[in-house]
């Protein structure tokens, strides 16, 4: 990921929230917020939202190519086969968050992944449902009118610990929800809010 941001892209304007550290302008101008259907790449931001509990995700982004090495580049069939050793490998492992909890969950989470798709053909038909199977456009003026969880986030929640997932409360499964773009919450003062509605799927389209 490239951190050069050239002097245009810093004039342009930003949900309030993202402030001028390169690698936060990054994280915002290319991925949050963007729709991701792959499932491997959902996976990955299924596990750095649990890893982000009780941190910011500034110190996630910090250690995600750490956490990319470290869990297999995010591939579920290998997380799920994780056993003592390698768990006590991640432990170790000063580049992560070395919280035995959050890896273990990482684990539990891989492997209840894995029957989802075997359930539903992919994570991803499963989780977009969610919405409807299209993102939802917000229209949020400014970050305070930004909720921390919602009637869909809690239903994620509801459904994904019932098949076997932890570390997905409602408000994280927000987050995710934010971050693989199944809502757009970009604020309408942002480049980024227009963008992506010019191309996301309008509902019922």
């Amino acid at each position: 990921m490239s951190l050069l941001i050239d002097g245009e892209a810093m004039m342009k304007k930003r949900c309030e929230w993202v402030g001028t550290d390169p690698l936060y302008i990054e994280y915002h101008d290319k991925e949050w917020g963007t729709p991701v259907f792959n499932d491997q790449k959902l996976f990955e931001f299924l596990i750095l939202e649990g890893a982000q509990a009780g941190l910011s995700w500034m110190t996630i982004l910090r250690k995600r190519q750490n956490f990319f090495n470290a869990f297999d580049h995010f591939d579920p069939q290998k997380v799920a086969r994780y056993g003592p050793e390698q768990i006590q490998r991640l432990l170790k492992n000063k580049g992560i968050i070395r919280n035995e909890r959050k890896i273990r969950s990482a684990v539990q989470n891989a492997r209840a992944f894995l029957k989802i798709q075997e359930q539903f053909g992919s994570f991803s038909d499963y989780v977009w449902q969610f919405v409807g199977g299209t993102p939802k456009k917000n229209a949020r003026r400014q970050v305070s009118e930004i909720p921390s969880k919602t009637a869909d986030s809690i239903a994620l929640s509801r459904d994904l610990k019932r098949r076997g997932f932890v570390f997905v409360g409602p408000t994280i499964c927000y987050a995710f929800m934010q971050a693989v773009g199944m809502v757009n919450d970009h604020t309408i003062d942002c480049f980024r809010y227009y963008e992506l509605n010019s191309y996301l799927k309008q509902p019922g389209g």
